[in-house]
């Protein structure tokens, strides 16, 4: 899910940022994977995305690059230079009310993973208690990707923003952060907590950094046979954490993006969709969608 930069930095205050350096233009690969998308004579395109990245991976290789110049619109999951929906869906769906804690709401069994998990990430728990497991999860994983190399900053809706901003084109969103953070609190207490411990148990035996590092790497490669198989890893077995990947934030959100993107299509505009790459894998992927609903879906790598 896209999320602005300067929010994540402000909830992970304790975790120093790293600077991203100015993107260096350079030959570039192929990366992720691009759709055209046709119908009653309009032509769009959809991107598969990763919320961060490293700066090697810009320049977007000439395929992306010509397809949206050719563009009238960029659409995105989110406008991620809008801060403020964020921040008050942040504090609406991810946050305690006044005197209320984290620590009211764990097993003691989950604090003690909780508080080990914090201690190596170098955060005290008085700098996460008002926050639900959730989020305390999507942050710590997110400091484990970043220590890696991969950073928010390089994420590719940025260089696509930058891109869209310098060729004066409209940006629309898919979503709405309001909605986007909703869906974490769909998860009850007992599946927030149970998504928490299996995040920390994730981080402890170093699989949050290798499925997060397989599926950038898959998409910095261009490599759709790996790309289907981390797709499948993330979204398969009876784990809180997989089965909500499943369900609601592909399954549910997915039928969604797709009737989106026809409505934008039925108009004038020739748009370039980006959004997460796991959206558009599989059976229940949106280019699947958008073919069972008429639409010409022709992969172009």
């Amino acid at each position: 899910m896209s999320i602005p930069k300067e929010v994540t930095s402000t909830v992970a205050s304790a975790v120093p940022a790293s600077a991203a350096a100015p993107i260096q233009l350079q030959a570039a690969p192929r990366r992720g994977t691009l759709y055209k998308v046709r119908h009653d004579g309009k032509t769009s395109y959809l991107f598969g995305t990763i919320h961060v990245g490293k700066q090697g991976f810009f320049p977007l290789e000439p395929e992306v690059t010509r397809a949206l110049a050719d563009a009238s619109a960029l659409v995105l999951e989110l406008d991620t230079r809008v801060h403020k929906p964020f921040e008050q869906a942040l504090a609406k769906y991810g946050s305690y009310s006044a005197g209320d804690s984290i620590t009211r709401h764990l097993s003691p069994y989950a604090l003690a993973k909780l508080n080990k998990a914090l201690a190596k990430a170098g955060l005290a728990l008085q700098n996460v208690a008002m926050y639900r497991p959730w989020l305390v999860a999507n942050i710590l994983v997110g400091t484990e990707i970043e220590k890696h190399g991969y950073h928010r900053s390089n994420g590719v809706e940025g260089f696509l923003l930058t891109a869209a901003v310098e060729q004066k084109k409209q940006v629309h969103e898919l979503e709405s952060a309001d909605y986007q953070l909703s869906l974490f609190a769909s998860l009850d207490d007992a599946q927030q907590e149970r998504y928490l411990v299996e995040n920390l148990e994730e981080l402890e035996n170093g699989r949050a950094l290798q499925k997060s590092a397989g599926l950038i790497d898959a998409w910095s490669n261009a490599d759709a046979a790996r790309i289907d198989v981390m797709a499948r890893e993330l979204t398969s077995g009876d784990s809180v954490s997989a089965t909500f990947m499943d369900r609601t934030l592909l399954g549910k959100r997915n039928p969604e993006m797709a009737a989106h993107i026809e409505r934008i299509m039925q108009g004038d505009q020739v748009a370039f969709v980006g959004i997460g790459l796991l959206h558009l894998v599989g059976d229940n992927g949106i280019p699947a969608l958008l073919r069972q609903r008429g639409y010409e879906v022709e992969k172009v790598y």
